[in-house]
């Protein structure tokens, strides 16, 4: 028997996908370094995601680079999101970004929001 040293892996991941969206977006801002995950507490379940164009870094932020596409996350968001993947759909007429996070114990019926227990 061998003892191996388990590191848990801390962050968020990006498919193809999204890292193609964003790419896509942050050409055409210049001032934008990469996109920030964030949460806050809101909606019929507890949490909600939010995504915004990061132009400067902030003190605690973490940041998970995939190519040329960083994504931060503030410290304080990450045992929240640690683990999500964030992918890039098409429905319909509709594009979004869909977060598939493992904490997530329930959602609500919209997919706005979310819970963790």
């Amino acid at each position: 028997m061998t003892a191996e040293t388990f590191t848990p892996s801390v962050g968020v991941t990006l498919t193809p996908a999204a890292i193609a969206h964003v790419r896509k977006q942050l050409a055409s801002k210049p001032e934008a370094r990469g996109i920030r995950l964030a949460i806050r507490k809101s909606g019929c379940s507890g949490f909600m995601y939010e995504t915004e164009w990061v132009t400067e870094q902030g003190d605690d932020d973490a940041i998970f680079n995939f190519d040329d596409v960083d994504v931060y996350v503030a410290r304080k968001d990450l045992p929240v999101v640690n683990g999500t993947e964030i992918d890039f759909i098409r429905e319909g007429l509709n594009s979004m970004f869909h977060f598939r996070n493992p904490n997530a114990t329930a959602e609500c019926g919209c997919g706005e929001s979310f819970s963790i227990t």
